[in-house]
């Protein structure tokens, strides 16, 4: 199952494993039973502390428990943990077997203070890039508290399960049998969720910390080239994000970002946080900022209040709060966001194995998904507002060559049908004719560009129509010591590399700002 370089590397994570582990395989006669048979028998060869024994009374076929001998402590896998599931493997194993995590202490705490019985299962699928996390975090959370239990299920394997729960979209996690939240989830996010004065103690830590210099709101790309370049001038820095990552955390393959011919999202997301964490920045997440109050006068605070209900205050302060997925913003699209409309064609489109369904948008994204669909699904519509396609010539080159998929132009989808539990369908109206149309559909993947997240500056600093936060060339904003970097701002081409560099633009200008101001007052604005 395992070649021998992939061996070796398991092999040499393994000798971090200090406590005794047991494969309990389930197993039956087909095909990936045989798979994860040989998985199983490579992993418990690399190490004499891990014992692959016989078949146990699990109904979900095939699966295999990871357990620590002769305690409670264990994590489940029903299907094969291989592609991004890689990783949530080799990591389980090593928790597991007693080799402590990187996860703060105090998290750590937290998580081995809950007080209840949780058993989780999450249904994930192997090409998801937002499903590692939300596995891995429930493993960790199994492997350092006996009463909670973990099981994750590839729901293209088990497709009756996914059939009779209705999911539509992963990872998709329910808690003692109930819907408990669906989509990319932190360790911290669902620790927030289960216990609930977490939120509470968290901000009256916030309120107590002191003034920064420089204030980074958004933790993407640009927020953490910011900081970066914050941090590295001596002054003090804090960076308050909704999630780390931002919109780089749901791209699945870069391969535009220049030095390095190809990455996926949620590494290059990590990669960051590493580098903003080997610097003096103050890292505030699961943040969500709702009102800027500007200084009374130059050089005075700037306040950022937030959600939670406490208030960051800073001499300076850097918006990077990114962009998200545009809504079609038709009858039916929120009512079944989750049980057929999807935004992310990677992680969901394994659920729609051998259906039908749609995808709006004919630029690089919306044909992309297109493409990858087709390779999965039954049959793509794909359905662009404008009278061609917009994509790069290369990318339609490939989807006109795919006989499963329907280009449909000069449309504008109008209502999506569902039954009351899932899509049916949806309608569109031709351009050129006035006429309506509906397609019969099991699912839309919805690729028409982003909205910027700046709703809650409105009225505070000069937004463009489109609500683009309007900066000059050095990245300041309409408000003194308030500046502004990447996919929230008029900077055109929404790009990594270009938001990086608009970050590093910003944190250099705040700087230059602060050494120019005569002494700061103290106080912010009421």
């Amino acid at each position: 199952m395992l070649d021998s370089n992939l061996k070796a590397q398991v092999k040499t994570y393994l000798e971090n494993v200090t406590q005794p582990i047991e494969l309990v395989a389930s197993l039956d006669e087909s095909a990936k039973s045989e798979e994860m048979l040989d998985l199983l028998e490579d992993i418990a060869g690399l190490s004499d502390k891990i014992t692959l024994i016989g078949r146990d009374d699990e109904g979900r076929k095939p699966s295999f428990l990871i357990s620590r001998a002769g305690t409670d402590i264990g994590v489940r896998f029903a299907g094969l943990p291989m592609g991004h599931e890689f990783n949530s493997l080799i990591l389980a194993l090593l928790h597991v077997g007693g080799h402590p995590s990187k996860t703060a202490p105090e998290v750590v705490e937290q998580i081995e203070a809950l007080d209840g019985d949780y058993t989780f299962e999450t249904y994930f699928s192997l090409s998801c890039q937002n499903c590692p996390d939300v596995v891995q975090a429930l493993n960790l959370m199994s492997a350092l508290n006996p009463r909670i239990k973990h099981t994750a299920i590839d729901g293209a394997l088990f497709q009756d399960e996914v059939e009779s729960r209705q999911v539509m979209a992963v990872p998709a996690i329910y808690l003692n049998g109930e819907p408990f939240a669906q989509g990319r989830m932190t360790l911290e996010q669902i620790l927030a969720k289960l216990d609930t004065g977490a939120a509470e103690r968290t901000a009256a830590k916030l309120k107590d910390k002191e003034a920064f210099d420089v204030l980074v709101i958004g933790g993407g790309p640009a927020g953490a080239a910011a900081a970066i370049y914050a941090a590295r001038k001596g002054i003090r820095t804090g960076v308050a994000a909704e999630r780390f990552g931002g919109q780089v955390l749901d791209t699945m393959g870069i391969e535009n970002f220049i030095s390095m011919a190809h990455t996926e999202g949620p590494k290059l997301a990590a990669a960051l946080e590493s580098h903003v964490k080997d610097y003096a920045v103050d890292i505030m997440n699961l943040q969500r900022a709702e009102k800027l109050i500007p200084a009374k006068t130059p050089g005075g605070l700037v306040e950022v209040q937030l959600a939670s209900g406490a208030a960051l205050k800073a001499r300076t302060v850097i918006l990077s709060t990114g962009a998200r997925w545009r809504q079609m913003n038709v009858p039916g699209e929120d009512a079944y966001r989750n049980k057929g409309v999807a935004y992310c064609p990677h992680c969901d489109g394994p659920l729609f194995k051998g259906k039908r369904v749609a995808v709006i948008g004919g630029g690089n994204s919306g044909v992309e998904a297109a493409i990858d669909l087709a390779g999965i699904v039954a049959h793509v519509t794909l359905i662009e507002f404008d009278a061609r396609l917009r994509a790069d010539q290369v990318l339609q080159t490939k989807l006109a060559s795919l006989n499963n998929v329907t280009i449909i132009t000069s449309a504008l989808t109008s209502e999506v049908h569902g039954d009351g539990a899932k899509v049916v369908g949806l309608s569109y109206k031709d351009r050129t004719t006035e006429e309506f149309h509906r397609i019969d559909l099991d699912g839309i993947f919805v690729q028409i560009g982003l909205v910027p997240n700046t709703e809650w500056l409105k009225g505070t600093v000069v937004l463009s129509p489109r609500g683009e936060i309007e900066i000059d060339a050095r990245g300041q904003t309409s408000l003194p010591g308030v500046f502004a970097a990447g996919d929230a701002t008029t900077v055109p081409y929404k790009q990594i590399i270009i938001a990086m560099g608009e970050g590093s633009k910003a944190a250099l200008s705040a700087f230059d700002y602060l050494i120019r101001l005569p002494q700061a007052e103290e106080t912010a604005a009421a």
